[in-house]
């Protein structure tokens, strides 16, 4: 399927001519370890084949699994941090189904206001389910709002009815899911060989999404569809290779930030999951692209100058969405408001035409513009999407030379954070 396609603006050339199809022709070899499964990440590569964990038994259990929950619930809370949360709350945002239950988000913050926010929330609905999401359960926030909910259900309900309410989505035999063989909790599979940020086609991802309504039936084919389209391809075609390697390019010329820059606001948490993707992967060794986003047309008015005129520093990657699925059309007005010359004009037009302008004039300023062009903000496009990233992440680490899965960096803050907690052990 080739619905999604990658274009790139050079206006004023950083690459030598042929200099892209060179590094695409020298990477071959790269996609095709890869696709193969390469032996060095297998107990990483979960993701890859996305039947593995996501195939169509597993997805009609998560939508029975979800059904039981929307029958009742009218508020679901997702707890979560980072790469356990972000990829479902993308969907929700983008795709905002109308019907089933609230969603709500805890587990991302260990902030007393937010969860005393949280709480006072809750009580105001009738009926509350929660699922608490962490690989190892050995991350502070998700635990520790799990157990402030935990008490909150058991407080509200009794111990027996809160049980059921009660879903964790864990490693196999990690503490998480001996706390549900113990108290009766309902156990979802957080799968061995994926990390976080890769979790997406499995429990981690879909069942939040299952439960607020959105078509993970949909989600899973547009994954599996990128997936062939991406195996298929070679070097020379391939769409995710070609990002990968003008990411690469642009680093390797001195470029140091990649922006995403996109029109729609249901994109505000895609953003952020395509942030969490590729900073925790890339940014190790004293290298890597730091990924920051522009929100528009808000940040046009804030960052736009810095864009335009600042220190060239960064690039940009445009998401297009091309179908329309709204339309406002703008009523003619006799008052002098000086907007005369949009009379009857959709805004979908208005707000096409500052993307493309925008586009154009950051083009023509010398900034190297990438434009990821979508069919449009559906729940198979956002499979796609989600895939395509993936994918290209990883392969983007291997053309920087760091491991795509570790993340080293974050036991720093962990060691002063515990030790000054009174944890037993920290150092």
């Amino acid at each position: 399927m080739k619905d999604i396609t990658l274009s790139f603006q050079d206006r004023r050339p950083v690459l030598a001519p042929g200099e892209l199809e060179e590094k695409l022709k020298a990477s071959a070899s790269l996609l095709a370890e890869v696709v193969a499964g390469e032996e060095q990440y297998q107990d990483s590569l979960g993701w890859l084949h996305v039947d593995d964990y996501a195939g169509p038994a597993r997805v009609d259990f998560l939508l029975e699994q979800a059904a039981r929950v929307r029958a009742d619930a009218d508020a679901f809370v997702v707890i979560g941090i980072g790469g356990s949360n972000q990829a479902s709350r993308a969907a929700v945002k983008a795709l905002r189904p109308k019907d089933g239950p609230a969603i709500l988000w805890a587990g991302n913050t260990i902030s007393a206001c937010e969860m005393a926010r949280t709480l006072e929330e809750l009580d105001g609905y009738k009926s509350i389910y929660i699922d608490c999401i962490a690989k190892n359960f050995e991350t502070l926030e998700p635990g520790i709002a799990f157990r402030m909910l935990r008490h909150y259900l058991e407080k509200r309900y009794g111990e027996a009815d809160a049980a059921r309410r009660i879903f964790a989505t864990g490693t196999p035999d990690s503490t998480l899911h001996q706390l549900c063989r113990d108290h009766g909790y309902t156990f979802l599979e957080f799968p061995g060989p994926i990390g976080g940020r890769y979790s997406i086609g499995s429990d981690v991802g879909l069942f939040p999404m299952a439960v607020a309504g959105i078509d993970i039936k949909a989600i899973t084919q547009g994954m599996r569809d990128m997936r062939d389209r991406l195996f298929a391809e070679p070097a020379e075609e391939n769409i995710a290779l070609k990002y990968a390697c003008l990411r690469n390019l642009m680093l390797r010329h001195g470029y140091k930030l990649e922006m995403m820059a996109f029109f729609e606001p249901r994109l505000d948490y895609f953003a952020k999951w395509w942030i969490q993707a590729f900073a925790e992967s890339e940014g190790k060794d004293g290298t890597g692209l730091y990924p920051v986003v522009s929100s528009n047309s808000e940040d046009l008015h804030s960052i736009g100058q810095f864009i335009q005129q600042g220190s060239p520093i960064l690039f940009e990657t445009f998401i297009e969405v091309r179908a329309r699925d709204a339309s406002v059309i703008m009523p003619a007005e006799t008052k002098k408001d000086y907007f005369q010359y949009l009379d009857g004009k959709d805004f979908w037009d208005i707000n096409d035409t500052a993307r493309k302008a925008t586009m154009e004039a950051h083009s023509e300023g010398g900034i190297p513009c990438l434009n990821l062009s979508v069919p449009a903000l559906d729940a198979h496009t956002l499979g796609q999407m989600y895939y395509f990233f993936l994918f290209a992440c990883y392969l983007s680490c291997k053309l920087t030379g760091v491991n795509p899965f570790n993340q080293p960096g974050v036991e720093a803050y962990k060691g002063y954070m515990f030790k000054n907690l009174g944890k037993p052990g920290a150092n």
